[in-house]
């Protein structure tokens, strides 16, 4: 179905109950929310490549996922240009700070598990998260780059659970800290982004209900326990 039907005698109901994408509360709240996404998947991109000096056999694959994430900048940064909105960067790279800093300081002390919790776990939970809630009310040029982009997200995603799981009866200890260290920083971060995201019709309760699934699904699938998961879910209550 076209998005706009011209012998309908009202285009406007196909988008009802959507934001209104050229009012400038929209595009103010985007240029941020935007910002957030494109900073995102640069990072990736670059905490995969650093990855790869942790685990040379695995450079190859890591530089591979490293390229999708340059992929989803580009299309990302066409969704804002579409609108005609300047993604507001410093913003963007402010609100990934904590996270970033200790992704180096764990990258410093060649900490693949905490790395890998942060970005393959944490990071890319986050995004699914975020991407499953703005797809609905999403403008159409936006809905189509998303779907395509939460698609590669749950194969990064898959590459830090396999990991994981793999070496689980050796990670524990490190990965529980990471955990404690990192998860509470998550839902800062969504409280950061809360105003912003309600203005694109994005509840801060949907999206942190649905990193909450995505984050204990993976750690399911690594092998961890339904306590063990509790407990360390209930770290994002912390701080």
């Amino acid at each position: 179905m076209p998005f706009l039907d011209t012998t309908s005698p009202a285009p406007a109901a196909e988008n009802d109950g959507l934001p209104d994408f050229a009012s400038s509360a929209y595009k103010s709240a985007y240029s941020r929310i935007n910002a957030i996404v494109i900073e995102g998947e640069q990072e990736a991109h670059d905490n995969y490549i650093a990855l790869g000096t942790l685990l040379p056999s695995e450079a190859e694959e890591l530089a591979r996922l490293a390229r999708m994430e340059l992929k989803h900048k580009k299309g990302f940064t066409a969704c804002g240009a579409n609108l005609g909105v300047e993604a507001d960067m410093p913003f963007a790279r402010d609100f990934f700070a904590p996270l970033r800093n200790n992704f180096q300081k764990a990258l410093t002390e060649g900490k693949v598990v905490t790395c890998l919790l942060i970005q393959a776990i944490l990071i890319e939970a986050f995004a699914i998260s975020a991407y499953h809630i703005y797809i609905p009310v999403a403008d159409p040029f936006a809905r189509k780059i998303t779907e395509g982009v939460v698609k590669d997200e749950y194969l990064h995603l898959n590459y830090g659970q396999e990991w994981l799981k793999a070496n689980l009866d050796t990670i524990r200890e490190e990965f529980d800290q990471a955990n404690r260290d990192n998860l509470p920083l998550v839902r800062r971060m969504l409280d950061g982004v809360a105003a912003d995201a309600a203005v694109l019709q994005m509840e801060k309760e949907d999206l942190m209900a649905d990193f909450l699934t995505s984050y204990q699904e993976a750690l399911t699938e690594i092998g961890f326990t339904s306590r063990e998961i509790a407990r360390m879910a209930a770290a994002a209550l912390v701080g």
